[in-house]
C-alpha cells in the first residue's frame, strides 16, 4: 500500500492521459473486448495470442469502476507496486533492508520503470511476478516458485525464460563445482526437483492450445508471427539486437551511472564495521540472476521485432540490486553516489537521450498523447466528414472514441508512415481524402550519434524498420496542400495539412 501510495501521488498528472501506442493499438481493445463479450480472444483487432492474465485484471478493474483512463492506470499502478514490493522482499532476502530500499527506490524512478508503471502493457506484470518467483526460487520453496513462474508465463509469455534459465544453470552448474572453491550452485538438486521448473510451460502450453484451437494459429497471427521472429532471425541482426539490448540492460537512460559507478566500486577494497567485512550478495545467488539476465538478453536479441526496452523489465532490476549492494558493500558514502544515480535517472524522465529511443521509455509519452490530442480535436472540430490520410497509430485514434482522442469515429485512409516514398504513394490518389494528419512516429536527436555512419543507417532501415519521416511542410508540398495546423514539443511534433479539394468543396 506504502508503493502504490508513493507511485500514485507521482503520476496523478498522468492517470487522464488517453491511450498511447500499443495501449492503444491491441492491449486496450482486447481486455475491452473481454469486458464486453466475455471472451479471451479479441475480435477487435488480430490476435497476438498473448496471455491473457493482465487484459482479464484490466476487464475486471473495468467492470467494478468503470471503463475509464484513470481507472486503467490506476490499475496498472496497483501492479507495478506490487512489483517493487517484490523487488524490495527479494533485495531485502539475499543482502539487507538498506540495499533493498536503495534498489527499490532506484528501480521505481528509472524512466522506463517509471513510465510502464502506468502503461498498459504486459511486462510489468510479468516482472513483478517473476521478482516473487525468484525470492521463492531462492528459499526453496519449489511449490510457491512454480506458482509465482505459471502466473508470470500467464502474464507474458516471454516470463517463461527465468524458469528455464533457472533450470539450465541447475543443470550446468554442477560441472563447474569445485572442492576447491565456493559453492557456485544455489540448490544442488536431484534431476526430478529441478523438473519441477518446468511446470510452468502446462499452463502457457494450455493457452496456446486453446489459443489454436479459437484461431488456427499457434503464436499469433501470421503477421505478427513474422515480425517478431521470422524476420528476426538473420544473423547480423541478431548480433545487433544482442548489442542493443546489453546495452538496454547496463546503460540505457542514465543506467550507465550506475554501472559505471559500479565497477570503479569493484577496485576497492570491502567496508568494515562492528559487524566485520560488509558482506556480499552471496555469489551463487549472483551467478544465479546472472543466468537470467543472459537469458533475456539472448533470448530478447533472437525475437521481437521492435527492440523495446520494456522487455527488459524482469531483469534490469536486477542489475540494479547488484550494482546497489556493491556500492553498499565497497563505498563508505554509497548513499551519495545512489542519489547521484536517483537525480540522473529523474532527469532521464525529463531529457530526451543524444540516440534515438522510444517515447514510451520516458515522458516524451505524454508530448506524443497531447500532441496527438490537439491535432485530433482540431481535425474533428474543423473537418467533421473529412477523410483522414494518417497513420498507425493515429487511425485507430480516429476510428476509436473510446481510446480518448475524439467523440466520434472518422474516416480514416491509411499508409505506412511519413517516409518519402509514402507520402508520393499517397499523392497519387490525393482524391481519396480531404485532410492528413501527419506526425512524428520516431525521435530524432538533434546530433544522433552514428549519424554520419552509413552501414548503421542502412542497417536500422534493413533490420528495425527505421524510416525518416519528411517534415510537415515537405509532406503538405508533396500531398498538394497546406499546413492549418502544427504544434512542436521537445522533438516532436504533429500537423494537418488542408488538401486543396476540400477548399474547393467549401467553396461549392
Amino acid at each position: 500500500m506504502f508503493f502504490f501510495l508513493v507511485l500514485f501521488l507521482l503520476h496523478a498528472p498522468l492517470l487522464r492521459l488517453p491511450y498511447f501506442w500499443d495501449e492503444a493499438g491491441y492491449y486496450v481493445p482486447a481486455a475491452r473486448d473481454l469486458l464486453l463479450t466475455g471472451s479471451l480472444i479479441p475480435n477487435s483487432a488480430p490476435s497476438n495470442a498473448h496471455p491473457p492474465l493482465v487484459m482479464a485484471f484490466l476487464a475486471s478493474c473495468w467492470k467494478l469502476a468503470g471503463f475509464d483512463p484513470i481507472v486503467t492506470r490506476t490499475a496498472m499502478l496497483a501492479i507495478a507496486a506490487f512489483c517493487l514490493s517484490g523487488l524490495f522482499r527479494l533485495a531485502e532476502r539475499i543482502s539487507n533492508i538498506q540495499v533493498a530500499l536503495a534498489a527499490t527506490l532506484c528501480t521505481a524512478l528509472y524512466p522506463v520503470f517509471f513510465v510502464q508503471s502506468s502503461l498498459a502493457h504486459l511486462d510489468m506484470a510479468a516482472a513483478g511476478l517473476t521478482f516473487w518467483g525468484l525470492r521463492s526460487y531462492i528459499e526453496d520453496r519449489r511449490a510457491q516458485t512454480v506458482f509465482w513462474f505459471s502466473l508470470a508465463a500467464l502474464a507474458k509469455e516471454t516470463a517463461i525464460l527465468t524458469p528455464l534459465a533457472l533450470l539450465a544453470w541447475e543443470i550446468f552448474c554442477p560441472w563447474l563445482q569445485s572442492k576447491y572453491a565456493e559453492t557456485l550452485c544455489l540448490h544442488p538438486r536431484r534431476r526430478w526437483s529441478s523438473a519441477l521448473l518446468l511446470v510452468p510451460l502446462i499452463p502457457l502450453g494450455l493457452w496456446y492450445a486453446y489459443h489454436y484451437v479459437r484461431t488456427g494459429f499457434v503464436f499469433g497471427n501470421p503477421e505478427f508471427f513474422r515480425y517478431n521472429v521470422e524476420a528476426t532471425l538473420h544473423p547480423l541482426r541478431i548480433l545487433l539486437a544482442l548489442l542493443l539490448r546489453f546495452w538496454q540492460a547496463i546503460g540505457y537512460l542514465n543506467l550507465y551511472i550506475l554501472t559505471l559507478a559500479g565497477l570503479l566500486a569493484l577496485r576497492r577494497s570491502p567496508l568494515r564495521d562492528a559487524n566485520g567485512e560488509r558482506p556480499r550478495i552471496a555469489l551463487n545467488v549472483q551467478l544465479t540472476f546472472l543466468a537470467v539476465i543472459l537469458a533475456y538478453v539472448v533470448a530478447m536479441a533472437i525475437i521481437g521485432g521492435a527492440v523495446l526496452a520494456r522487455y527488459m523489465l524482469p531483469v534490469v532490476p536486477l542489475v540494479i540490486m547488484i550494482w546497489v549492494s556493491t556500492l553498499w558493500r565497497r563505498v563508505r558514502l554509497w548513499w551519495a553516489v545512489v542519489a547521484i544515480v536517483v537525480l540522473a535517472f529523474v532527469i532521464g524522465l525529463f531529457v530526451n537521450p543524444p540516440y534515438g529511443f522510444s517515447f514510451e521509455d520516458n515522458l516524451a509519452y505524454r508530448d506524443y498523447i497531447l500532441l496527438h490530442q490537439r491535432a485530433e480535436e482540431f481535425v474533428e472540430a474543423r473537418y467533421p466528414m473529412a477523410r483522414v490520410l494518417t497513420a498507425w497509430p493515429a487511425s485507430d485514434e480516429l476510428t476509436h472514441p473510446y481510446l480518448g482522442y475524439v467523440t466520434r469515429p472518422m474516416r480514416v485512409v491509411r499508409i505506412e508512415d511519413f517516409s518519402g516514398e509514402q507520402l508520393v504513394a499517397a499523392a497519387q490518389a490525393r482524391s481519396t481524402f480531404d485532410v492528413a494528419l501527419v506526425f512524428s512516429t520516431k525521435y530524432e536527436p538533434p546530433h544522433p550519434w552514428f549519424e554520419h555512419w552509413r552501414a548503421w543507417q542502412s542497417w536500422k532501415a534493413r533490420f528495425f524498420g527505421y524510416h525518416r519521416d519528411l517534415p510537415p511542410a515537405d509532406a503538405a508540398d508533396i500531398l498538394g496542400g497546406k499546413l492549418v495546423h502544427m504544434e512542436t514539443r521537445d522533438g516532436q511534433w504533429a500537423a494537418v495539412v488542408e488538401i486543396e479539394q476540400v477548399v474547393e468543396a467549401d467553396l461549392k
